[in-house]
């Protein structure tokens, strides 16, 4: 028996895409945010000192360096909008012909086209610094710019097998993104493949490869099932609720950023992000309802979420290496080492920096990241012998999970 005004849950066989719906709009704005706050950290960490070594620190510097401390947060948001975009498209797409082809061609053409000009880019960037040289490029294994380096950090063996190419460390993150790309399909044809042997199969090779690889991914991957888990919730509740929830979500964000651990992923971390992915998860399953035709405020926020979600991974995996150009630029031409708090015109050289961070990752999206789709076409033609479907809803049109 239901009773009135309760929230009811409802399982639901396909995840629902639509760029009309809330959840898909809340999506893209948080896509958008998590890479910006992660931006903002870093360059923060980068060119000023920490609050706590600055005596009585400014108003403004304390917010930012409170809002910078969600960057975990943000990585974290990364993990489970994955899981349910990455997830739960495949989990609506098994049974089909070439399914698990057509997403092994989503996920490396996802991955590549920007992972690939950016490698390139941040060799470029040391070696315009004096940070490496062409003769340090080699093949071994723990050279940051090397070869080895290079091709490892493409297949997520980052931290695994090889540092992180060029130092840019944001990339520990793609690593366990990649293991969750081969990881979930294997549990999936352990779950669902008809043939006996081929489910045996699966399951002995997840074993595997869950056993050998660092406990912090394969615990992690939890959290990524938990995204494709609640892509298929769908919580039908009143404003009232849904407003009560969102306070929740903020009260639990706030109070992880000044009670926990703000700098690993790691085991002893896993139970703190269990509990944020879930209040996240339970919003998003709240919101799978299409906002009212012409509403304006709908209409603008999907507009901005879109934008801004549509490079938030070249922003990712970008900014680092802008930061240390930047940084060695500031350093050799304004004599700007560290910057300092109290200073109106260092300020405003901070800004500056972040708005190069936001139109250069922007600029590298035109270049590569937005071709990903013209690429994969072209690649499941030659290789499939058909198109590639157009995914529905703006969030599923860029393919993107970071």
């Amino acid at each position: 028996m239901h009773l009135p005004n309760m929230p009811r849950v409802a399982f639901q066989r396909h995840g629902q895409f639509d760029e009309a719906s809330w959840h898909s709009i809340l999506i893209s704005l948080l896509r958008g945010l998590a890479a910006f706050i992660v931006a903002t950290a870093h360059l923060r960490a980068a060119m000023y000192p920490a609050v706590r070594d600055v005596a009585d620190p400014p108003l403004w510097f304390q917010g930012l360096a409170f809002v910078s401390g969600f960057a975990h947060q943000a990585v974290l948001v990364f993990f489970v909008i994955s899981g349910w975009l990455v997830g739960g498209s495949l989990l609506n797409r098994l049974g089909e012909a070439h399914a698990i082809a057509g997403y092994a061609i989503d996920r490396l053409t996802r991955l590549w086209t920007v992972l690939i000009p950016t490698f390139l880019l941040t060799l470029l960037f040391a070696l315009g610094i004096g940070a490496a040289s062409l003769r340090t490029i080699d093949l071994s294994a723990s050279n940051p710019y090397s070869v080895t380096t290079f091709a490892g950090n493409l297949v997520g063996l980052q931290r695994v097998l090889v540092p992180v190419f060029g130092g840019n460390f944001p990339l520990w993150s793609l690593a366990n993104e990649t293991w969750y790309y081969l990881l979930f399909p294997l549990l999936a044809g352990a779950c669902t493949t008809p043939n006996k042997t081929a489910r045996l199969s699966c399951a002995a090779a997840l074993f595997l490869v869950a056993y050998f690889l660092p406990t912090s991914i394969t615990g992690y991957f939890l959290v990524w099932l938990l995204g494709v888990g609640f892509s298929r919730i769908r919580i039908e509740c009143g404003d009232r609720a849904r407003w009560g929830w969102f306070l929740l979500v903020l009260a639990g964000a706030g109070y992880f950023r000044l009670t926990g651990e703000l700098d690993e992923f790691e085991l002893t971390t896993l139970g703190q992000d269990l509990i944020c992915s879930v209040l996240y998860l339970v919003l998003l399953s709240s919101l799978q309802f299409q906002a009212a035709p012409g509403a304006r405020v709908a209409h603008h926020v999907r507009k901005t979420g879109k934008f801004f979600a549509e490079f938030s991974f070249s922003l990712y995996v970008s900014h680092v290496p802008l930061i240390g150009l930047m940084q060695h630029w500031s350093t050799t031409h304004l004599g700007l080492r560290q910057l300092s708090p109290a200073s109106p015109q260092h300020t405003a050289v901070y800004f500056g920096m972040l708005a190069t961070l936001i139109v250069a990752a922007y600029l590298s999206y035109l270049l590569f990241e937005s071709r990903t789709y013209r690429i994969r076409n072209g690649l499941k033609k030659r290789i499939l012998r058909r198109p590639a479907s157009r995914p529905d809803g703006s969030v599923l049109s860029t393919e993107l999970e970071r």
